[in-house]
């Protein structure tokens, strides 16, 4: 097994010498992977100087290099060394450690892009986003519902109404319903309480307006811009005639990675949803008790806004229906009228309910809980429902081009967005337990013992499935662990056969195929994911049928049930609320270690390399993509630089960088990426991109590239857990772009020139192989020699100091 699949074998062509005659200036501009690299690892030299950029992401060169093309002689041996920094633009400040709590917003953003390639009309790709972006909305609902939740029914209603919860808490002192003080009422104590979720969801919609200015509001080459505006209007009008859309690959398009108006409306939508929330939760509270007074002007006004925020609340279902935005151009329209009036509109309308509900009403008086126990069994409900329907979406769109790789035959975007869901329900879930043990004291909420009622029954009843769910996880990963084992054992020979002169040392070899068989594990994700997913999805069932047949916590809905079924619901109960509760606190411990450790920051934002890759399209206020950044950074780049020299360049990327580097490409106009050759190692591309997001990085689309490049190769490993083969084969003349499995260790055992045991790279030190230099001077041999220059170079200033 030291070779690829042999149907991927690449052609055996003769490798130029590093000096070509004629081959003119060369560049080769270098890509880092997860978790960053600083430009002194990339290049080599602990002394680098700034060429372009800033402090977020810059491009960087050795300092002798810095006037390259003013001395063309002196670089006939290689190209110029050129590296493109990245990693600040997830891992950067400490301020981005608190992304974390946005953790279910940047899973459900990926379920978008993770639609199934598929051939016909695309009234079914519209409806398989508009399930997304209403999957989405149900996040923001769910915290700002969970917000509310702590904030109005467990602080303002219950604590605050009760004198033996609100006694000795002099911050809820003048909310006490046992004083005799303006704020005792309980519609005042809400209209105030109602300021925190309001102050949350301003928040959001702050940090999402923020993190476009810096991170995604750069804009592609001027000349790309221009050309995607004219064969935008073209397809506009063929669409408008009933004709094909843009048959151009998505990623390929000027305005995919320019979502300014998509953003803006979903930031607006989302935003609204969140204040009319926080608004139906203070005015129902205060319409239901003036339903049963005798105050007719009160009624009134109470059903009279209650109809309003519905009727608000379809607007903003409407807005999140359609996605107002086209990848065919870059779009800088702004609907003013949904972006600027609808957050005011709600906001307006919360201010309103609060005034309501201050209204005095001497008479009532709190008790029992909030009717948030509906609220919340309806949300769950509801995303069951999407997600169900957007299962059957995105099977009918993968039957209609069926691929063998495709991860759980299409369905891995409705087992991301079930997944964002539970992670959205175990945090808000989590704060809300968290927090009426902290107000319920030494008593235990839900279960009367305490001064409060506690939370709705629904978080305990989905509290109590967690542990058998995690017990039901270790069937598969007990399969997955005994077939590892099994699967070490079988490649001893193989791992031989790679070495076939070495003399075969039993341990050595038994670690190599240890680590072959691991890396193989991520093959077998979409296999866990599924069942986790199966099981989430009837355990949540189960949970929502149980307190809303029972009405009562799990413990006590099965006191008449015999003594062991009730044992072991009490230990289900007590143990999941421990487990919700716990999961909240390590998510927000890392987060708080990650603001102040560096290299803890550095590992979370590994975490976001892969998850922010893709723009904003679902929910606005997950965090920003850095790709709407990077991608035309270096697309930017490689125009310019081949523009103003005529030179040849090697766009080289690792890892993720391999992406960035394949997203750029894409980005060029055809006559630039003539002229641009791609070396990618360690790449996810095929392997994770192409199962899970096969409309974008799918067999056709790497196919379709693989035509469109002048040259293209791909290095791997066998040991290397996150890249692989792209399995794209030679045709038209080009060979295929996958160069044979590298030997991994590159010597097996101590010899004269490698006296010390060579240690097993797996994903990293690509470069280290002898195999990397080889394929960079075959790809600058095959690239058209240089042409002249269509204007004299300027001379390259160092942007910045030496560092």
């Amino acid at each position: 097994m030291s070779a690829a699949n042999p149907a991927y074998e690449p052609a055996q062509e003769p490798v130029a010498p590093a000096e070509t005659p004629g081959g003119g200036a060369a560049l080769e501009l270098l890509v880092h992977g997860v978790g960053g690299a600083t430009p002194q690892d990339m290049l080599g030299d602990p002394r680098t100087v700034r060429i372009t950029g800033d402090a977020t992401a810059a491009v960087y060169r050795r300092p002798e290099d810095a006037d390259a093309e003013q001395h063309p002689d002196r670089y006939a041996h290689g190209p110029v060394p050129e590296a493109y920094c990245w990693a600040n633009l997830t891992s950067g400040n400490g301020a981005r450690a608190l992304w974390l709590l946005l953790l279910p917003f940047m899973v459900v953003n990926l379920a978008h892009w993770m639609r199934p390639t598929t051939k016909g009309p695309s009234a079914a790709v519209r409806c398989y986003g508009m399930l997304v972006r209403l999957v989405a909305l149900s996040l923001t609902a769910l915290l700002t519902a969970a917000s509310c939740e702590v904030a109005l029914d467990l602080t303002a209603w219950q604590c605050a109404g009760s004198a033996a919860c609100s006694e000795g808490r002099a911050w809820l002192g003048f909310l006490s319903a046992a004083g005799d003080g303006w704020w005792s009422q309980p519609g005042r104590r809400l209209s105030l309480a109602a300021l925190v979720p309001a102050a949350l969801v301003g928040l959001l919609w702050y940090l999402s307006n923020r993190t476009w200015s810096a991170y995604e509001s750069q804009r592609p080459p001027a000349a790309e811009a221009a050309q995607g505006t004219r064969v935008a209007r073209v397809t506009a009008a063929t669409a408008a005639g009933g004709g094909q859309p843009d048959p151009r690959p998505a990623l390929g398009r000027p305005g995919f990675w320019y979502g300014r108006r998509i953003v803006a409306r979903l930031r607006a939508a989302h935003t609204a949803a969140g204040f009319l929330i926080v608004a139906a939760s203070v005015a129902g509270a205060a319409a239901r008790h003036d339903r049963g007074a005798d105050v007719l002007a009160l009624d009134l006004a109470g059903r009279t806004l209650e109809a309003v925020l519905v009727l608000a609340g379809g607007f903003v279902v409407a807005v999140v229906f359609r996605r107002g935005h086209s990848d065919s151009l870059i779009d800088h329209r702004v609907d003013r009228a949904v972006v600027n009036w609808l957050p005011c509109l709600s906001l307006s309308l919360l201010a309103l309910a609060m005034l309501y509900a201050s209204w005095s009403r001497p008479g009532w008086v709190s008790h029992g809980t909030l009717p948030g126990e509906e609220a919340f069994r309806i949300l769950t409900l509801a995303q069951g429902a999407l997600i169900v329907a957007l299962a059957i979406s995105a099977h009918i769109l993968h039957r209609r081009a069926r691929h063998p790789r495709t991860a759980l035959r299409g369905l891995g975007g409705p087992a991301v967005a079930l997944l964002a869901c539970a992670l959205g329900g175990v945090m808000t879930g989590g704060v809300a337990q968290r927090v009426a043990d902290w107000l319920d004291g030494p008593g235990t909420p839900g279960m009367g013992r305490g001064p409060i009622t506690g939370p709705p029954v629904l978080l305990s009843w989905q509290a109590s499935v967690i542990p058998v769910l995690l017990l039901l996880l270790l069937v598969p990963l007990a399969v997955l662990a005994v077939r590892t084992w099994r699967t070490a054992r079988s490649l001893t020979a193989a791992v031989e056969q790679d070495y076939p002169q070495e003399r075969p040392d039993g341990v050595r070899t038994r670690r190599i195929a240890a680590i072959r068989a691991t890396a193989a594990l991520t093959d077998a994700i979409p296999v866990v994911i599924g069942v986790l997913c199966t099981a989430t999805l009837l355990f949540g069932g189960g949970a929502v049928a149980g307190s809303w047949a029972t009405g009562e916590v799990p413990g006590e809905a099965f006191d008449r049930a015999h003594p062991v079924v009730e044992a072991v619901a009490d230990a289900a109960q007590t143990l999941g609320s421990l487990l919700i509760g716990l999961g909240f606190i390590l998510i927000v411990t890392w987060g708080r270690r990650a603001y102040r450790d560096e290299a803890a920051r550095r590992t979370i934002g590994i975490l976001w390399d892969v998850g922010t890759f893709w723009p904003r399209a679902a929910h606005p206020f997950a965090p920003p993509c850095y790709a709407e950044r990077a991608v035309p950074d270096l697309t930017w780049r490689m125009a310019s630089w081949t523009g103003s020299t005529g030179g040849r360049l090697v766009i080289s990327g690792h890892s993720q960088g391999s992406v960035l580097a394949a997203a750029a490409v894409w980005q060029l106009p055809a006559a630039t990426r003539r002229r641009v050759a791609l070396l990618t190692y360690g790449s996810p591309l095929e392997r994770l991109y192409g199962r899970w997001f096969p409309a974008y990085f799918g067999p056709a689309p790497l196919r379709a590239l693989h035509r469109e490049l002048h040259c293209w190769r791909n290095l791997w490993r066998h040991t290397d857990p996150i890249g692989g083969p792209l399995r794209l084969p030679a045709e038209e003349g080009k060979p295929a772009v996958d160069r044979p499995a590298l030997r991994d260790p590159v010597v097996y055992g101590r010899t004269d020139s490698h006296p010390l045991p060579e240690p097993i790279l797996g994903h990293s030190d690509y470069q280290a192989d002898p195999a990397f230099a080889e394929e960079r001077r075959g790809l600058l041999h095959r690239l058209p020699p240089a042409l002249p220059a269509q204007r004299a170079p300027s001379r390259s200033q160092p942007a910045g100091n030496q560092e």
